[in-house]
């Protein structure tokens, strides 16, 4: 068998999904890579083999902040009570903790956490502006690393590292998307050239000697393990894993473009990160062309996302540019009841990881 099989390919996607632009010139000319999905079939691990490190270059254009959502922040208090329950009277660092919200939260209820992330745009002391590069002596009972490993092209050396830095071990909380969700969902539109890595539950056991506890979150688009950092070992390939993606995985996007050119679907979308992103940018391609995004993220609004060159408006300014009943595509089934909050049934919402509602 060959050292890496084949699952999946698509070209030129922005490198930094959630990278916002001035105006949409920028917008079309972002960077753009390739992404070929393999598996390696000595370590059973599923990566975009064309991915290039010296192509990502974070800035404060970079725009991911989800907590502004309720739905979200139910997520990270979701989250909040695993650590509460595994990590209470530990330590902790966060690696790669964003704006610093899941931080501050931990550290309001009580936890001595300190954290590190080259983007954090703050001023609290606690933080770091900086990446984790294997220096020792930062030290705690618990890792926290939420959405950190799959945008590390050697995850498993890097966890090596922090095993190393942490003095040969201590506890891990890691928190990923779910690959076993993208393929069960047809989720085409979560396939991004910016996660490098794409995780299976059994990954991680194959990592780590001991896990603790793990499980889905978030509607079962991410997953998450609790384990003995100490245990990390490089994972082996059982013979019967072998990946792939449904014959019908990307029916999807000549579906969606085939009802948008039908004038009979919406032209609009609601969420304008990650997954609108690959989405708009699809259906350009494939000649369906949408109008506009709404998002509720502040940052985002007044800006175009990459590629496809989309403008992002507030939910309020992005519903006043509509008429009464018209159809608005939901990029994600776990926002939909907010969404349905903040439009009062005054349209027509279609879930694309749900089909109509």
């Amino acid at each position: 068998m060959k050292e890496e099989q084949e699952i999946y390919r698509i070209n030129q996607l922005p490198v930094l999904q959630n990278q916002v632009f001035t105006n949409q010139k920028n917008a079309f000319e972002c960077t753009k890579g390739d992404l070929i999905l393999v598996q390696d079939m000595k370590t059973g691990l599923i990566f975009n083999k064309a991915f290039d490190p010296s192509l990502m270059a974070y800035t404060p254009d970079y725009q991911n902040e989800q907590a502004l959502s309720t739905c979200f922040k139910n997520h990270l208090k979701e989250i909040a009570g695993l650590i509460g329950s595994h990590f209470r009277g530990c330590s902790l660092i966060e690696i790669g903790c964003g704006k610093g919200r899941f931080l501050e939260m931990l550290h309001e209820d009580g936890f001595d956490i300190c954290g590190m992330d080259p983007a954090y745009e703050g001023n609290n002391p606690l933080i770091l502006k900086k990446y984790f590069t294997g220096e020792k002596g930062l030290q705690a009972g618990g890792i926290i690393m939420r959405h950190i490993l799959e945008h590390i092209p050697d995850p498993v050396d890097f966890l090596m590292q922090i095993c190393d830095a942490n003095g040969g071990g201590g506890k891990i909380y890691i928190e990923v998307p779910c690959l076993d969700w993208i393929r069960c969902h047809n989720a085409w539109f979560d396939l991004f050239y910016e996660h490098v890595n794409y995780f299976r539950i059994k990954d991680f056991y194959n990592f780590f000697g001991r896990v603790y506890d793990s499980g889905h979150v978030f509607g079962g688009q991410y997953f998450y393990v609790i384990a003995d950092l100490g245990t990390i070992r490089r994972p082996v390939r059982d013979k019967t894993d072998v990946f792939s993606f449904p014959r019908n995985f990307s029916e999807g996007i000549s579906g969606w473009a085939h009802r948008l050119k039908q004038k009979t679907m919406p032209s609009v979308l609601w969420g304008g990160s990650s997954k609108g992103v690959v989405f708009s940018l699809l259906m350009r391609r494939a000649g369906a062309i949408l109008d506009f995004v709404i998002d509720i993220n502040p940052a985002k609004q007044g800006k175009f996302l990459p590629v496809s060159g989309l403008q992002v408006y507030s939910p309020e300014q992005g519903m006043n540019r509509l008429a009464l009943g018209a159809d608005i595509i939901v990029m994600n089934g776990n926002y939909l009841p907010e969404i349905k909050q903040q439009t009062k049934d005054r349209f027509n919402l279609w879930v694309v990881d749900n089909e109509h509602v």
